[in-house]
Order: structure tokens, then sequence, then C-alpha cells
């Protein structure tokens, strides 16, 4: 009896090692969560991203990781579902207990976990264009706003391509609707009549464009120069081309500028009838710069695969993450507190050759590149901004946000601040 109870003290003792050891060796590494949807709708956009987000990692582990200990990724899928977005997002935070998340792609999922994020202080970079009208304490804008790349597109179709007549096609979802509705608003301000802006929206996945495509011929047949200006996001784009070749309709007629189509849609499907169209980004496969070279050389050597593309929300990712390693390293710490603080002012290479630079209200510093699209599912580069653009949070262009201002910095430390009235709108953090 003795002996056994000797036995079960041992086996005791051992189990407390144990979880003593493995609990040691949780805390030797600095735990990166990724959420991305690797299946649904989005998942021709999303799945490349944690891929992306993989070799980052492993890149800063050779490296020596972080803060002397290694990264360790935690991948989940939320599966292009909006609430579960939500979900993963608490299980990262509260059960993984990540330091940091990077992830999401569209605005509805970023939305939905926003909450998330603020209620339990977890950080998020989010690496896609949006509609602007937001800033977070808990969020790191390295995609593109309105002004880094919406307005610049419609500038070069109207100054450029003499455009009078336009095209506003979206996804139903969160940043169709601001975009189109900031853009509507700047089209009419440059004296762009009502009844020369043509609005439609359809659900994510939808396939059938037949009636849709018609009544943009319909609309661009009026003698003026029309151009379609897509908000289109996911598989849906797939047959909205399509379906614009079968009516016959080409660039030359009514050329078609994304803002959600880049290298990754375009791979593995027929390029022909999307050849001549535009996308406006903020980076491109094609950029002719070492840095670029160097990041494609990588990526081609950790997926193994030297045919797969690059694209503009990778780009998105790499400076994100970069910029989260350095701030980090300047804090001393992974705390969320300390990193939001260290984080603004960081400065870190982009791949087109200049700086990335994250400003007091968690926006990045962005090039302007209009791409046209090429028979091998490339870019080439039509026309770029002289510099770097820097990111608004709020759009000077509606009356709702004009005079709103964002500033995670002391001393107002607001997210919207509103300029004329001396008030912070929304919740103030101390």
């Amino acid at each position: 009896m003795i002996k056994n109870e000797k036995l079960k003290l041992i086996a005791a003792v051992a189990a407390l090692v144990s979880a003593a050891a493995g609990s040691a060796q949780a805390q030797d590494t600095i735990k990166v969560g990724i959420l991305h949807s690797l299946s649904g709708t989005m998942a021709i956009s999303e799945t490349t991203l944690k891929d992306t987000m993989l070799m980052l990692i492993e890149e800063q582990n050779k490296k020596g990781g972080v803060l002397g200990k290694k990264l360790e990724p935690v991948v989940v899928d939320p599966a292009s579902d909006w609430p579960l977005f939500a979900e993963k997002a608490r299980e990262l935070l509260e059960v993984e207990k990540v330091a940091v998340v990077f992830g999401c792609w569209t605005s509805v999922s970023r939305k939905s976990v926003l909450p998330v994020f603020e209620e339990l202080n977890g950080l998020l970079f989010y690496p896609v264009q949006y509609e602007g009208e937001e800033s977070s304490k808990n969020v790191f804008y390295t995609g593109a706003a309105p002004n880094q790349q919406a307005i610049p597109a419609v500038d070069y179709l109207m100054n450029e391509l003499g455009v009078e007549r336009w095209v506003l096609a979206g996804t139903d979802y969160v940043y169709p609707r601001t975009t189109n509705r900031i853009l509507e608003t700047y089209l009419k301000s440059k004296g762009v009549a009502d009844s020369d802006i043509m609005i439609n929206y359809t659900p994510f996945g939808h396939s059938d464009w037949q009636s849709i495509i018609a009544e943009i011929k319909r609309f661009g047949s009026a003698g003026k120069k029309t151009a379609v200006v897509s908000t289109i996001n996911g598989d849906a784009n797939v047959p909205f081309y399509k379906e614009l070749a079968n009516q016959g309709i080409s660039a030359e007629d009514i050329p078609v500028v994304a803002f959600s189509v880049g290298e990754e849609e375009l791979s593995g499907i027929d390029t022909g009838p999307l050849v001549g169209h535009l996308a406006a980004w903020n980076y491109f496969m094609s950029l002719p710069t070492e840095e670029n070279d160097e990041f494609i050389e990588k990526w081609h050597a950790f997926i193994g695969d030297s045919k797969r593309v690059t694209n503009d929300p990778m780009e998105a990712h790499y400076i994100g993450f970069n910029m989260w390693v350095k701030a980090v390293e300047k804090a001393g710490t992974t705390d969320p507190a300390a990193v939001q603080e260290a984080i603004i002012g960081v400065a870190v290479p982009n791949l087109s050759g200049g700086i990335a630079t994250m400003m007091p209200n968690h926006h990045i510093t962005k090039p302007v590149f209009i791409g046209e699209i090429q028979e091998d599912g490339q870019f080439e580069i039509v026309w770029e901004t002289p510099g770097t653009v820097v990111g608004d949070a709020w759009s000077d262009y509606l009356p709702s946000s004009k005079d709103i201002m964002a500033d995670w910095t002391p001393p107002l430390m607001c997210g919207n601040y509103n300029v004329k009235t001396g008030q912070c709108s929304g919740q103030k953090y101390e």
C-alpha cells in the first residue's frame, strides 16, 4: 500500500514537472495568429496570405526570432463566414494567447472581429485596401485607404482617358458601398451629373452577369467615354470579365479598373477577356526593384513553385510584419500597449524601392500604381504617383467625416477627433 502511494506521488511529481516544462517551452515562443479564409468564396484570395505569413515567420526565425524567442504560427480557418471570423479571433486571443494577429480580407470580416480585438486589447494587422471611415487603437491598416487607391484611380480615368460616365460596380457589403459613396460624392464635386453615374451591387459569389453587363453596355452607348470602377470581390470576378468579353466589350470600349483583382486572382484563369483592363494597387509583381526581386525569389523557394505569383496584400503583410517586429524590438516586449506606442513612426522598406512609415492614425504611407492586365496575368504599370501618399482614415469627401481625424499619439489618443468641435466622438483611450 505504501509502495503504491509512493508510486502515485512520484507520478504526480513527474506530471507537475512535465507541465512546468511544457509551460516553460510555450513561453520560449511567441505565438502569431493567422486569420485568413482557407475555404469558401474568399479562399481564392486569402490562402496565399496565410502562406505569406508562414514564409515571413520562417524567415524571421532564421534570423533568431524576436527578442530571442522563436515565432510560432497559429493558423485558423474562418471559412469566408463573417461571424466565424469573430469566434476564431477570440480563440486566437483568449485560448491560444497570440501576441498579434495578421488577417481578414473583406471589411465585413474586419468589422466582425473589431469588437473582439478592442475588448481583449489584441493587435490586428489588416493587409487589404478598404473603405476608410475607421481608425482603431487595436488595428493597423497596411492596405490602402480610398485616397491611396480609389481616388487616384478615378483621377487617372478622368484625366488620362477622358472618362465622363461611370459605372460603380461592387459586391454587396461594407467596402464597396462605402467606397462608392465616397466616389459618387467625389465625382459630383468634379461636375459629373447624376445621370452619368450608374451603381450596381451583387452578392458574394455572383455568377449570372448577362443582364447586368447588358445594362452596362447600354449605359456606355450614350456617346460619352464610359468606365467601370470595380469593387467586385472574390471568385465573382471570373464570370464578370468573361461576360464582358461574351458581349463584345473590350478595354478600349469600356475599361474596367479593379481594386480587388491582382496577380493571384488572375493566376490559373483565362486572362484573354481581361487583357487591357486596369487595376489600381500599391504594389505589382512586375515592379523592377532589387527588394521585389529578392522577395519573389524567397517566395518561390518557400512555396516550391516558380510559377506562383506575388500581389499587393502580400506586400502589405510583408510591411506590417516587419513593422511589428521592429516595434516589438523597440519596446522590448510584445505587450500590446507598448507595441501600440512604439510602432508610431516606425519605417521599413516596401517592395517598390521606397519606405513605408506607420502614421499616428494607424495607416501607412504608400505609392499608388495603375497597371494594365497583360496576357501572362501580369501588369504593365502605366501610371504612378511621384512619391508615397499618406493614408487618410476619414474621407475628405463625405460630410459626416470631412472634419474627423485620427491620432493615436498624446494628447489626442483618439480615432475620431472632430477638429471643429474639439471633441472625440468615440471612445477615447488614455
